[in-house]
C-alpha cells in the first residue's frame, strides 16, 4: 500500500484550503459541488461509513482502519466505543493522526507504521471484528488484500470496503480514458473475492452521489493550478532560460503526460462516471 501520494495531497489540501480529509464527498439532497460545501459532503460520506459499520456490528468492536490517513476516522471510531487501531505507511500522516488521537485524549491508540501488505499477522491473528478500508483499497492488490483481510479477521467478521474502482468502460479509447488513474478492475475485484471465504452482503454503487466531487477538482486545476503554472513557467524562462530549456528537453514526456491527465479537460464528473465505479462493499467471513 502506497502512501506517498496520499500523503503530499492530503498536506497540500491542510495548507491550502484547511481541509483535515482526503477523500471524496457524498453529494446529496441538492447540496452544490463547491469548495465551501466540501467538508459537509465529506462528513456525509463519514457518517455513511459509520453507519454501514453500526449495521454490520452494532455494538463497540475491535475495528482496523486500513490506511487510516491523519486519523480523523480513528478518532470517531474511539468515541464510539470501538476498540480500533490504524495502520499506514505515510511517516507524516502518521504523525498528524498520533497528534490528532492526542488531542482527543486517545494517545494510546496503536497505528502501524507498515504497508498492509507488511501488516505483521501472527502479532493480530482472528484478532478484528471489522477491518475498514475508506479510499485505501485501491494501493493494495486484491488477492493479497484479502488473504491479509482473512487472516485478520475472526469468523464472522465483517470486511467494509468504501472505495473506486476501473469500470468496464476502462482501456475503451474515449476522450477522457487514462485521465484518471488508481482503482482496480471491479472485474478482477469481484473474481478475487470469488477464491475467499467473504460473502458480499451490501454493494451499493455511489458512483452519482461522488462524482461531483471532480467538478471541484477540475475547477481548481483549471482556474487556481493550471494559471500558476503558466506563470511560473514563464518566469522561469525570463529568469532562467537554461534551465528551462533543459526541462523542458530532459522532462518533456513526462510534462505532455501530467498535461493530458490534468489539464486535458477531462477530469469531470462524467468522466469519473463512465470510467470508475465507486462502491460501498461489505462483506462477511464464513
Amino acid at each position: 500500500m502506497k502512501g506517498t501520494s496520499r500523503e503530499v495531497g492530503l498536506v497540500l489540501l491542510q495548507k491550502l484550503f484547511r481541509l483535515d480529509d482526503l477523500h471524496y464527498g457524498l453529494w446529496d439532497e441538492g447540496l452544490a459541488p463547491t469548495l465551501a460545501n466540501l467538508p459537509l459532503a465529506q462528513r456525509r460520506y463519514t457518517e455513511l461509513l459509520l453507519a454501514a459499520l453500526r449495521e454490520l456490528a452494532p455494538s463497540p468492536r475491535r475495528v482496523l482502519d486500513v490506511g487510516c490517513g491523519a486519523g480523523a476516522f480513528l478518532v470517531e471510531l474511539r468515541a464510539l466505543g470501538h476498540d480500533a487501531e490504524g495502520v499506514s505507511p505515510a511517516p507524516e500522516l502518521t504523525r498528524r493522526a498520533r497528534e490528532r488521537l492526542a488531542r482527543a485524549g486517545r494517545g494510546e491508540v496503536r497505528i502501524f507504521e507498515c504497508r498492509f501488505e507488511d501488516f505483521p499477522p501472527a502479532e493480530r491473528a482472528a484478532h478484528y471484528d471489522a477491518l475498514v478500508f475508506s479510499e485505501s483499497f485501491q494501493y493494495v492488490s486484491p488477492p493479497t488484500a484479502l488473504e491479509r483481510a482473512q487472516g485478520l479477521l475472526r469468523p464472522g467478521g465483517h470486511l467494509l470496503i468504501c472505495d473506486f474502482f476501473k469500470s468496464a468502460a476502462h482501456g475503451d479509447g474515449g476522450p477522457g480514458d487514462g485521465s484518471m488513474g488508481g482503482g482496480h478492475p471491479i472485474a478482477a475485484f469481484y473474481e478475487a473475492m470469488s477464491r475467499t471465504r467473504f460473502t458480499i452482503l451490501r454493494d451499493e454503487d455511489l458512483t452519482a452521489r461522488i462524482a461531483p466531487t471532480l467538478a471541484i477538482a477540475d475547477d481548481i486545476l483549471m482556474r487556481h493550478v493550471l494559471p500558476a503554472s503558466r506563470a511560473l513557467a514563464r518566469l522561469l524562462a525570463e529568469r532562467r532560460p537554461w534551465l528551462y530549456r533543459v526541462l523542458q528537453l530532459v522532462g518533456k514526456r513526462k510534462l505532455d503526460k501530467l498535461r493530458r491527465k490534468y489539464f486535458g479537460g477531462h477530469r469531470t464528473p462524467q468522466t469519473f462516471a463512465r470510467y470508475k465505479t465507486y462502491r460501498l462493499i461489505a462483506a462477511r467471513l464464513q
